[in-house]
């Protein structure tokens, strides 16, 4: 019922929305976004796909959730249930959306429990951990995963504050609107061949009023933004007459959260000729309240429409390279 509810709903408040600008977006250099980092969107890409045999397609990539630690537990880095995260693209030239692609998702915790003390006086405690046990990329043998996420993603043509039509990105392989993102990476003992087991979670999508699949991926990736953010901040502690790739990226260990969705390009250029804009948002909803029993599905509930908090249309360039 709630799944139902939930994608009832999502229509509904997408008609709804109101964009409305705020001052914060990458890699937490805007004051307002500093405590809400799951909404922090850090780096937009996007460019024609050039793997072999996906000349026809776009790929857009929008990331949040920056400076992730690879030691980040126990719960790691999800994303905001009572946000929508969006990829927008403009068609027409007029900075206004034609089509939106509305990212809602859906956090669970399975609560596995497990016994625990001396025979006869055993008790039994919920898990604190991604997993009881290795997942293993063979039949049954993701049983032992302790979360899980779902979303759907809905196409809306038009202007999001008012929009035209809207309609559900369904799964390719079953016809269903939902699509589950993979846990994040706590190591190799939970997660022996992580990229194995993430790829599982790479779907085919079919885009209602576009001909030809998609594909989409959610999930934690490597931070592929290189830059040294300790010594840019320390007065631009840098020597640029040093030689090139000198000093190692401090991102490199890190991790991000990454929305990939892949567009057949007549989806996206509309007939309105090859050049199109294109930008990531996260909304939240204006009026958001703390539940004083939450659960991990719904620590808080929203309503009202939902307001701009995040924005950004290139890699991280504002701060620095154009400063």
């Amino acid at each position: 019922m709630k799944h139902c509810t939930r994608i009832a709903a999502l229509a509904v408040l997408v008609a709804l929305t109101a964009v409305v600008p705020a001052l914060a977006s990458s890699h937490r250099e805007a004051p307002a976004i500093l405590g809400m980092p799951q909404v922090d969107g850090t780096d937009f890409y996007i460019f024609r796909s050039y793997e072999t045999g996906r000349e026809g397609y776009v790929t857009l990539i929008a990331n949040y959730s920056p400076l992730q630690d690879a030691y980040g537990g126990p719960n790691y880095f999800p994303l905001d249930a009572t946000a929508l995260y969006d990829l927008r693209i403009d068609n027409t030239g007029d900075g206004v959306e034609d089509l939106s692609f509305v990212f809602d998702f859906i956090n669970y915790n399975l609560d596995i429990a497990l016994q625990v003390g001396d025979p006869g006086s055993e008790a039994t405690v919920a898990i604190p951990l991604l997993a009881a046990g290795q997942a293993l990329v063979q039949p049954g043998g993701l049983a032992a995963l302790n979360q899980a996420t779902l979303y759907t993603i809905s196409a809306v043509r038009g202007p999001l504050d008012a929009p035209a039509s809207v309609g559900l990105v369904t799964n390719a392989a079953d016809g269903g609107p939902f699509f589950a993102k993979p846990l994040d990476n706590a190591g190799l003992k939970t997660f022996p061949e992580y990229e194995r087991y993430a790829s599982l979670y790479r779907a085919e999508i079919s885009i209602p009023g576009c001909s030809g699949s998609g594909r989409v991926f959610v999930g934690q990736r490597k931070e592929p933004f290189a830059v040294n953010l300790g010594e840019v901040f320390d007065l631009v502690n840098l020597n640029p007459l040093g030689p090139e790739d000198g000093e190692s990226s401090t991102t490199s260990d890190k991790n991000i959260t990454s929305i990939i969705l892949e567009v057949p390009t007549p989806c996206l250029t509309g007939g309105n000729g090859p050049v199109v804009g294109a930008w990531t948002t996260a909304r939240l909803p204006r009026v958001r309240t703390f539940s004083p029993n939450p659960t991990y599905e719904q620590p808080a509930t929203g309503s009202n429409d939902f307001v701009q908090v995040s924005r950004l249309g290139m890699p991280l360039v504002n701060e620095v390279v154009i400063g």
